[in-house]
């Protein structure tokens, strides 16, 4: 029996170990994110396409209300009273002989003068059904329309926020990458001039060399280094930055499954100077807001017409003096009434007259406003086309000098491991090939951009 208890005891322990082990492994996950896959997670995440969402929802919610206030209108209202001082209703002496039980003089507080009369029992109740039914309003025939189009205003809106995310999520991701490429650019670069100090040494300990040599080596490999340093860290940053604007928590590890070559295409880029270009989401959008201003203008404009409505009320009414009674069935009695409410505006100070000039001023201006944004998407063509056709020319004259400082800095290798140049040159050699792989990976990261905001500006995004 102990020993079977020993084994189960074991076999608990195993499956813990082995459940936390996953456990482990699976918070060490590394996510695969390639840009397509970026764009589609922050698409979904991003707290601005969840908002814009949740925007087409709440539009879709004012055309449901302005649609009901067109249906019947149906109220209930049950009351219950107790009149701890009853209403009075006070007459003419001379009218208290007449009544019995009225009027004032000895024995009540009234004067002789005046008769007073109680006119409400102690207990009183009620139950009312009211039902009031619109049957012609002006306004309400607008409404419905302002809440049609307010919903593709939305629409246009969540079209613009996507391709703003898209922008951002494009941009961010090719900082990961241009960083990633520098620091693999950089190790290699590490892993060089370590190998050079290590030939120095040996030559110096040869006696081939002065020990300047090898300090002017050291000092190289330190520069790198903390370049190195700093590129990680660029990295690191742009990888938090990415995280962040698709909506990914930052505790995650991400590896983006793309490289440069994957994505830059010197073809792809070139026939982007070509792309005429596409409708822009944001004359949708202001032609929407057009026609928001022209509905509000008559809206305003029907005001002056009269509006009908039906209405109609069924009372049903008790009262007693004692509380148990009050429910009595024959106690209860019945009142009803229907009929038709006409509302005829005759005058409100030119209130409505004021605020049809404010729409026609306001149309105007966003009139103004859709000439002024035509005129500058333009413009943003214009000059996206001319910054990318600029950074491609630039990216390949920097392609360029980077091949040849890498071919410089070789040579001067050779020959320094051959005897016939000096430390000096190759030092100067890695300088320039630094430089110009800098320039580069610079010309490589202005082309992706200015590529990114030519597709913005065509409206391909």
């Amino acid at each position: 029996m102990k020993v079977i208890t020993k084994m189960i005891r074991a076999g608990l322990m195993l499956s813990l170990v082995t459940f936390f082990f996953n456990g482990l492994v699976k918070a060490q996950e590394v996510v695969q994110l390639t840009l397509e896959e970026s764009i589609k997670y922050a698409l979904e995440n991003n707290v601005e396409a969840k908002n814009a969402q949740l925007e087409v929802l709440i539009s879709k919610g004012v055309i449901g209300e302005n649609r009901a206030t067109g249906l019947p209108q149906i109220n209930s209202t049950l009351e219950f009273t107790k009149n701890i001082q009853a209403p009075v209703l006070i007459l003419p002496g001379e009218t208290g002989e007449q009544i019995p039980g009225g009027g004032g003089g000895p024995g009540t507080d009234a004067p002789d003068d005046i008769t007073v009369l109680p006119f409400a029992v102690n207990y009183q109740s009620s139950l009312t059904l009211s039902v009031e039914q619109m049957i012609f309003n002006g306004s309400y025939f607008i409404g419905l329309k302002a809440a049609k189009t307010l919903k593709a205003l939305t629409e246009f809106d969540k079209e613009k926020t996507e391709a703003d995310i898209i922008e951002a999520t494009k941009k961010a991701y090719f900082t990961v990458l241009i960083n990633k490429e520098r620091k693999e650019l950089v190790s290699a670069n590490l892993i060089r001039i370590k190998e050079l100090l290590k030939e120095t040494e040996a030559l110096y300990s040869e006696g081939f060399v002065e020990k300047l040599d090898v300090s002017r080596v050291k000092v190289q490999l330190n520069n790198l280094q903390s370049e190195f340093d700093k590129v990680e860290a660029a990295e690191e940053i742009s990888k938090q930055v990415l995280k962040v604007q698709i909506g990914m928590p930052v505790n995650l590890e991400i590896d983006l499954g793309q490289s440069i070559a994957d994505i830059h295409s010197l073809s792809e880029l070139e026939s982007l100077l070509s792309n005429p270009g596409y409708r822009r989401v944001e004359v949708d959008q202001i032609n929407k807001n057009l026609d928001l201003a022209k509905l509000d203008l008559k809206n305003n404009q029907i005001q002056y017409m009269p509006d009908i409505a039906a209405f109609g009320t069924f009372q049903r009414v008790t009262g007693a003096q004692r509380f148990s009674t009050l429910g009595d069935p024959d106690r209860w009695f019945s009142s009803s009434f229907a009929g038709l409410r006409l509302n005829i505006p005759i005058f409100d100070g030119l209130r409505k007259s004021y605020k049809v000039q404010q729409n026609r001023v306001q149309i105007r201006q966003l009139e103004n406003q859709k000439h002024f944004l035509e005129e500058n998407i333009e413009l943003e063509r214009y000059q996206s086309n001319i910054t990318l056709r600029n950074a491609i020319r630039t990216l390949n004259v920097q392609e360029e000098n980077r091949e040849l400082a890498l071919e410089v800095f070789e040579m001067t290798k050779i020959k320094y491991q051959e005897g016939v140049g000096s430390n000096l040159e190759v030092v100067e050699a890695d300088s320039a090939l630094k430089e110009a792989e800098t320039n580069y990976f610079s010309a490589l990261y202005d082309a992706l951009i200015a590529k990114v905001d030519l597709e913005k500006a065509l409206g391909i995004l």
